[in-house]
């Protein structure tokens, strides 16, 4: 069965930090591209960043220079971190595995960046 759980989300204020984790089971974790996306409330789903299997990363211009995406093949983890956070970075951030003909979701954090 393949589980896809993150960690990390919560409260913080403006200008703060958070690093979110997606730990995947069930999968042959170093063979899949990892994808952070965010859906904040009456809004699309979309993608923050993402990391191939070989270490390449992309971001959405909206978190360029404040977050970076990581992976460790040996834990089977992949990482969000991000700083100086905004308000209209508050949404709930869930994990993508992709594939080449499958891909997996985890159930998402709620990150709410507020004063």
């Amino acid at each position: 069965q393949v589980q896809l759980v993150e960690s990390g989300g919560g409260l913080v204020q403006p200008g703060g930090s958070l690093r979110l984790s997606c730990v995947a089971s069930g999968i042959s974790f170093r063979a899949y591209a990892m994808a952070w996306y965010r859906q904040a409330p009456g809004k699309q789903r979309e993608l923050v960043a993402d990391i191939t299997s070989g270490g390449i990363t992309n971001f959405a211009d909206s978190v360029k220079g404040r977050f970076t995406i990581s992976r460790d093949n040996a834990e089977n983890t992949v990482y969000l971190q991000m700083n100086s956070l905004k308000p209209e970075d508050t949404a709930v951030y869930y994990c993508k595995a992709r594939g080449t003909f499958t891909n997996y979701w985890g159930q998402g954090t709620q990150v709410t960046v507020s004063s």
